[in-house]
């Protein structure tokens, strides 16, 4: 007599072996983030709790002196204020320049469509020093724009931070369009054209329909700007000059001209989680109020 079985009772074992596979899979990336990521991350903070002296170099020990200095001495918190402002500023152009780009870029048809989608990653294909030396010309005594600038009385760009925004914002403009378009790539037209058809304005429809589906895409993509701008270093240092100093730019300075390395080490810590912080909370103040908007 045959013996009645489960149908898929023979393969009940087998989410316990993907997931297996899975686990033994994922160990080799798991091996390269911590090589490559948390191993350094987790040597600088050791390397920033090391006494140091000019005279005898990195010494033995612990010691909280260098965070300390970071932030109680003035000329360091102003370096990271006005890090965080140009970022925020490079961040806030970048959204209303990006986000329209975006929106036209997911109406436009297909030829033209990946001829402007090229023009818009093209930045991404020239070296950033390439790019940086662009700008330093353009904004020169000697540039187009810089004569521009003198001619109507707005005085010298270069080494300013107005130049160091514009070629953040040159550099930084890719990665918020790119997370808006495909954000923008969910939408079908057809709930634009009803909105239109019950006769709903085109801003109503924008900011009712369009914005809260580019939403995740602009949060996304203001984070990984503000991210780069903050800790931006080829721009700062050829536009911003020496005079002008961002975090980054102190962070070299500390470890190649100083060779303070410990001083560098805690700037580095500092300027990441000062860095995590603002961009947790912003993404925080963002959901909620996308939340609210979709209920």
């Amino acid at each position: 007599m045959a013996t009645l079985t489960r149908p898929g009772a023979a393969s009940a074992p087998k989410p316990r072996t993907d997931g297996l596979l899975a686990i033994l899979g994922s160990i080799p990336l798991a091996l390269v983030f911590l090589t490559l990521v948390l191993t350094p991350l987790a040597l600088t903070l050791v390397l920033s709790f090391r006494p140091f002296d000019y005279n005898a170099g990195i010494l033995p020990g612990h010691t909280f002196e260098h965070y300390l200095a970071v932030v109680t001495d003035s000329y360091f918190l102003e370096i990271f204020w006005r890090t965080f402002w140009i970022a925020a500023v490079t961040t806030l152009i970048c959204v209303l320049i990006g986000a329209p780009e975006a929106y036209i870029l997911s109406r436009m048809g297909k030829p033209w469509r990946s001829i402007f989608l090229l023009v818009v990653l093209s930045p991404l294909l020239i070296s950033l020093v390439v790019r940086a030396f662009g700008w330093s010309m353009l904004l020169g005594p000697g540039g187009a724009i810089g004569r521009a600038a003198e001619a109507l009385g707005l005085g010298p760009l270069l080494y300013t931070p107005t130049a160091v925004i514009i070629g953040l914002v040159h550099v930084m403009l890719p990665f918020m369009v790119i997370p808006v378009w495909t954000s923008l790539q969910k939408l079908d037209p057809t709930v634009e054209h009803a909105a239109l058809s019950l006769n709903a304005s085109r801003l109503q429809t924008l900011l009712r329909i369009v914005l809260p589906q580019a939403m995740p895409g602009i949060l996304s993509g203001s984070l990984i700007v503000f991210g780069l701008s903050a800790s931006s270093f080829a721009i700062p240092a050829l536009l911003g000059g020496r005079r002008l100093k961002m975090v980054a730019t102190v962070v070299y300075d500390e470890f190649l001209t100083e060779l303070n390395w410990p001083m560098g080490a805690a700037i580095a810590i500092v300027l990441l989680v000062v860095n995590v912080v603002i961009m947790m909370a912003y993404n925080r103040v963002v959901e909620r109020s996308y939340r609210r908007s979709l209920g």
